[in-house]
């Protein structure tokens, strides 16, 4: 009776030792900091994910990328609130960190840092204000005012209590990589910026946490928006210039389900329109719409 005793408490708890020592979770920056200091102190290579939680396989991705490129990967989940101008958004902001610390454990990301707002901001904190160049003036800078201060207030902080080697970013939210690779060119911090790929599922539907908040019938329907941005880049192939595509992808969503917030065609540079095509300028095709409530964004390489 003894042994059986021993087994059934003894396995329990072994299994759950398994679990933390796959993945270390921080909740405090003064903790944090220190001991990523002393893993680099011995040159180990960190890379650096940062999150608002609610993962999906893009997410992994960018994580499978940093396991393979560094000797750590630390993921952050912090739903940032000085990068919503909707407080609405902001509440209704899925959260499932539970889940997703289980997720990074099954994919053998080494930590996470939970950290609170009071670990983050000092109170009554608000976003800096940055100069990005133009960079935020234009597609989500322009009908999401103040939003790219929040991302790049968040985000430098982060690099700073994390001290990366590396941090990776998915190109979905392409101009916001681009806000990232100014403010840390403005701010001086060594680190090397990572664009990855958009991860989509099998339909095309780029990947992305606000998926979960559309009705079935939008979730079925928002594979067009992919095929139309592909139709999109066949236009610019068959001869057709920058106004001749954004017309006609204006007119495909306006047939659509959709409703069209913006569609642009910029250097991928500086995000200026663009007006001709040209080998020497790299071009993109960024896209805004709404599905029923539901805010959801995309771009394509032309």
């Amino acid at each position: 009776m003894l042994i059986y005793y021993l087994l059934i408490v003894a396995l329990p708890n072994y299994l759950v030792f398994f679990n933390i020592i796959n993945v270390i979770i921080f909740n405090e920056r003064k903790k944090l900091t220190p001991y990523i200091k002393t893993l680099k102190s011995q040159q180990k290579t960190i890379g650096f994910i940062p999150t608002m939680g609610a993962l999906h396989q893009g997410h992994i991705s960018l994580v499978k990328a940093s396991i393979a490129q560094n000797d750590y990967t630390i993921v952050s989940i912090f739903v940032n609130p000085t990068q919503f101008n909707n407080p609405e958004d902001l509440q209704k902001y899925p959260r499932t960190e539970s889940e997703d610390v289980q997720l990074l454990t099954d994919y053998g990301c080494d930590f996470v840092y939970l950290p609170s707002t009071e670990d983050l901001y000092q109170p009554g904190e608000e976003a800096k204000k940055y100069d990005f160049n133009g960079l935020d003036l234009v597609m989500e800078g322009q009908f999401r005012p103040g939003h790219f201060d929040g991302v790049a207030t968040i985000v430098s902080k982060l690099i700073k209590a994390v001290d990366p080697s590396r941090i990776y970013f998915g190109e979905k939210d392409f101009q916001q990589i681009r806000i990232v690779q100014e403010m840390a060119k403005q701010e001086g911090l060594d680190v090397e910026i990572v664009p990855m790929p958009i991860h989509r599922a099998e339909n095309g539907l780029a990947l992305s946490s606000r998926n979960t908040r559309l009705t079935p019938k939008n979730l079925d329907l928002s594979p067009q928006l992919y095929a139309i941005l592909q139709q999109a880049v066949q236009q610019k192939k068959q001869g057709q210039n920058p106004a001749q595509v954004k017309q006609f992808v204006e007119q495909a969503i306006e047939n659509s389900p959709f409703e069209l917030e913006y569609f642009e065609i910029t250097d991928e540079e500086n995000l200026n329109t663009l007006h001709v095509f040209s080998d020497n300028i790299p071009a993109r095709g960024f896209l805004a719409i709404y599905a029923g409530d539901i805010r959801l964004i995309d771009n394509i390489q032309f």
